[in-house]
């Protein structure tokens, strides 16, 4: 009997159909794992690109909107000055300021981060150092030279950082030295500024509520006051403001500008030279010397005018 092979439109019993159905979709089923594999490499490859870029922009950012961080540094040139310093500091301030700078509790504040420019006003305008605790240190003889305050401030300034005071510069922006000494020259003369209405407007802002409209100072609370701004030089008034000592407020040149400093500075020592306009300056207090003088005066000449006519009549 002779058996021929089932033609291909017979239909396929049971076990056959499944062979044949799981023949067809074997391929199917591994194509479509290997596109969805594709697709989730994608999404995680997308994703890290995305992480990696949004981390480079956050870098680049804060790099160029960050501010400058003042470090401690030395330079060959001073290392003879820290050196001096060192040894004045441990002489006459590791009592209240501390070995390492870090202050000591009920007796010195810490001078990490204060700068020459904080060590350059309290020394210079012998408020440093102090005999004893009290409210406010007022001004006294300095104690120090100036080659000493040099020697002082290039020693805070590497062990802690901080504001700068400001030197001489010549054309080529290099520190100008002494001659005789070599050391580097503060600047006084060159920080008055051109522009007294801008500097007048900005004291009045900034600083007339506490030393008065001409810089003669003024009471504070808790025994307190704002000092009197004549006699003190030009670096003192800028670092001061740079490095706000005791009750005063400080005011970064992010704050006030050095130009804008430079031209407080103008006004402030054109109302402490020029001459008073319009009769008596009473002492440069302003309005409240006046009235003063307006009721004690004034009002006892009227009295004592009108008494006088009385009597006559």
């Amino acid at each position: 009997m002779r058996s021929s092979p089932p033609s291909s439109s017979q239909p396929l019993d049971g076990d056959d159909a499944s062979a044949e159905r799981v023949t067809s979709a074997g391929p199917a089923k591994s194509d479509a794992r290997r596109a969805k594999s594709r697709r989730k490499l994608r999404r995680r490859a997308g994703a890290t690109a995305f992480l990696l870029f949004g981390l480079v922009a956050t870098g680049l950012l804060a790099g160029l909107l960050s501010p400058k961080p003042q470090v401690a540094t030395a330079d060959a040139n001073s290392a003879e000055l820290v050196a001096a310093g060192k040894q004045l500091y441990e002489t006459s301030c590791v009592t209240c300021h501390g070995l390492n700078l870090e202050g000591v509790p009920d007796r010195g504040p810490t001078l990490l981060g204060v700068g020459d420019a904080s060590v350059y006003f309290q020394v210079s305008t012998g408020r440093m150092p102090a005999a004893r605790g009290e409210a406010q240190v007022e001004r006294a003889t300095e104690k120090f030279s100036q080659a000493q305050i040099d020697q002082l401030g290039a020693y805070i300034q590497a062990m802690g950082g901080g504001p700068r005071v400001m030197y001489e510069t010549d054309k080529n922006g290099e520190i100008e030295r002494d001659e005789k000494t070599g050391l580097p020259l503060l600047a006084y003369a060159s920080l008055r500024g051109d522009d007294l209405g801008r500097g007048s407007e900005l004291f009045r802002l900034n600083c007339a509520s506490c030393h008065n409209f001409t810089g003669r100072g003024g009471a504070l609370s808790s025994g307190k006051f704002a000092p009197a701004l004549t006699d003190v030089n030009e670096q003192q008034l800028y670092t001061a403001m740079l490095t706000g000592p005791q009750n005063m407020p400080k005011f970064s040149n992010r704050q006030l500008s050095v130009e804008e400093k430079k031209d407080i500075i103008g006004f402030v020592r054109y109302a402490d030279t020029s001459n008073p306009i319009g009769g008596f300056s009473l002492g440069g207090f302003g309005p409240a010397s006046e009235g003063v003088v307006m009721w004690v005066v004034g009002i006892t000449l009227i009295v004592a005018g009108a008494m006088w006519i009385g009597s006559r009549n």
